[in-house]
């Protein structure tokens, strides 16, 4: 594991498109998730550009409500190579602030049903003001392998 970030691969025997489009699909990222949350989408419309905003409604033990709803948006979208966004939340006004961590996969074709699946997770260009009182990564070692893992079983059943 890097000091500022952390990343895990996995190969699933399905073509690349298809994984791209169940990691467009923001409805699937509560079954992808290797934490357990993720709950469900806010904004279940298939990402489909950079700057595309989607809300998730999550759930932590540790977050000051329990409940609670993330922003994110699309940093990058390259069907079927990569999907990217940063982390955020929407403020009471509209206005949407982003903590400086981002997640990303990206997918590799290793033949016509076969794709090498890269999930990262960067905290690089999170504020110290932020690492005061979140500690990063804020998951085990274990989440990105889960996450592949529950994203190679989704796949394989669509």
């Amino acid at each position: 594991m890097n000091r500022e970030n952390v990343s895990a691969t996995l190969t699933v025997a399905v073509p690349a498109a298809r994984v791209f489009a169940v990691l467009a699909d923001p409805t699937a990222h509560s079954a992808i998730d290797g934490t357990g949350w993720v709950q469900k989408a806010v904004d279940p419309a298939p990402l489909t550009e950079a700057g595309q905003v989607f809300r998730m409604g999550m759930y932590h033990p540790n977050h000051p409500n329990g409940n609670y709803q993330v922003a994110n948006k699309i940093q990058v979208i390259d069907p079927p190579r990569a999907v990217s966004w940063l982390t955020g939340e929407e403020k009471e006004d509209g206005h949407l602030e982003f903590g400086g961590w981002f997640w990303r996969y990206d997918l590799v074709p290793l033949g016509p049903s076969e794709t090498e699946v890269t999930l990262t997770y960067d905290w690089s260009a999170v504020p110290q003001s932020i690492r005061e009182y979140i500690q990063f990564p804020p998951f085990g070692p274990e989440h990105l392998s889960n996450s592949l893992h529950h994203l190679a079983e989704l796949v394989s059943s669509r």
